[in-house]
């Protein structure tokens, strides 16, 4: 377990430092531009981004040896911060408050590439589970692979506007760039027993999205479950881009931001939950009533206006989604032979990513023209006005209601399919198969 303790440890740093800059960049330039469609734009490009070169990072890591892959990352992240540093140094500072200069955007993207980067890390972490944990200890592991994310979100979401606020970019790039150096020398120092790349056949050498495909299809009901976490996603992505317009409609901003650091604290309990207690002998199980938990609490965490009930519901969701994150790695983990992992891995969250921009995109006019009209001015209010309250908020509030019911809804008629019987055949039949080592 010591290397898998060390590579941890290693990932945890990266994946806070990708962080940090991404939140820390994202807030200098609203607060450089005032512009809400640039900082629209950055959360759109970088979704994209990250669904579109899944599939592409996902075939590095089965490619190479894991170690490679990762210092393939961080080495990529340092290159690129290093050159946004060298613009930022060298260009006049008004340039930056112009939402419209290609300077300012080439800078953006150079960061949200050196963040992205770190994607080859997070998929290469769960091939590893594979490799160095025993079979009946991968889902604790993989909670712990939650708790990391949890921690480094945390921290980044912290820490970035901290820094921003009081220091600057210039002190945030050196801290970057210190921190990735510092990552790089130490997994230099890790060694991890690796005893070569597990290549079946040529395929391995490039991305191959029809080969992954392929393996997906031999072992019925991954596909069903790729796509319903991608529909979850989808519907999951109402609250994550509402929620802060929801929040505030309570609260103040500086209470908000308190309490929304405060709820991150979720992802680091639901995953130390896992790392301690597993996900059970059926982990498919397991994913889809942890599904069922979180639509029922999404109906009604907002069936009345409270900030009380509203920080209970969403810490409840927070705390819940390692748990289905990590089922998902260690059923594919168990059922992906090893030298295909990477592809599918990065195959799965390409798709599953590529629901939040397209969410981004439509519940932001279905908000604005449907529910917030039906509580303000339309039927709603006289329907259910009388208990449920009537505004802007409470139209927002029915929004999330309902996608609560339709999550839930398609979780149960999901678990009654076809493929999910046949998943949980598959998986049972594998119990007892260990996975082939690298």
């Amino acid at each position: 377990m010591k290397p898998f303790y060390l590579v941890l440890a290693n990932s945890l740093t990266a994946f806070l430092t990708n962080n940090f800059v991404w939140f820390a960049v994202t807030f200098w330039v609203y607060l450089e531009t005032k512009s809400v469609v640039a900082t629209s734009v950055m959360a759109g490009v970088y979704s994209g981004t990250v669904a579109i070169t899944g599939f592409f990072l996902g075939s590095l890591v089965d490619r190479y040896k894991k170690k490679t892959a990762m210092m393939v990352s961080s080495v990529g992240s340092l290159v690129l911060y290093t050159v946004a540093f060298i613009i930022y140094v060298s260009t006049p500072e008004k340039i930056f408050t112009d939402p419209s200069s290609p300077i300012l955007w080439v800078f953006v993207v150079l960061a949200l590439l050196g963040a992205i980067a770190g994607n080859i890390r997070s998929i290469a972490l769960s091939t590893l589970v594979t490799v160095l944990i025993p079979e009946e200890g991968r889902d604790k592991a993989n909670g712990l692979v939650g708790t990391i994310n949890g921690v480094g979100f945390l921290v980044a979401s912290i820490f970035s506007g901290l820094i921003i606020g009081f220091l600057g970019v210039f002190w945030m790039l050196i801290s970057a760039l210190g921190l990735t150096l510092l990552t790089i020398l130490h997994l230099w120092t890790v060694t991890i027993p690796e005893k070569g790349v597990a290549h079946s056949d040529d395929e391995t050498k490039r991305v191959d999205i029809k080969g992954t495909i392929h393996v997906l299809k031999q072992m019925p009901g991954l596909f069903a479950l790729i796509f319903f976490n991608t529909f979850n996603n989808f519907l999951g992505g109402v609250f994550m881009s509402l929620m802060d317009a929801y929040g505030l409609s309570l609260v103040s901003v500086q209470t908000w931001g308190i309490l929304w650091g405060g709820l991150s604290m979720g992802f680091i309990v639901g995953g130390l939950v896992v790392s301690k207690y597993g996900l059970g002998k059926y982990p498919l199980r397991t994913l889809f009533l942890t599904n069922i938990i979180m639509w029922i609490v999404c109906i009604f965490f907002t069936i009345q206006a409270s900030i009380v009930l509203l920080a209970i519901g969403m810490g409840m969701y927070m705390c819940l989604i390692p748990v289905v994150e990590a089922a998902e790695q260690t059923i594919l983990q168990k059922l992906i032979p090893p030298e295909r992992q990477g592809r599918v891995f990065g195959f799965a969250q390409s798709v599953e990513q590529a629901a939040s921009p397209i969410t981004a995109f439509l519940i932001g006019p279905i908000a604005q023209y449907i529910f917030i009209p039906f509580m303000t001015t339309g039927a709603g209010v006289e329907l259910i006005g009388g208990w449920f309250g009537t505004g802007r908020d409470r139209g927002l509030a029915l929004l999330f209601t309902v996608t609560g019911l339709i999550g839930l809804l398609v979780t149960l008629l999901a678990m009654k399919s076809r493929a999910y019987k046949m998943l949980s055949e598959n998986y049972e039949q594998h119990a007892s198969e260990p996975v082939g080592e690298e």
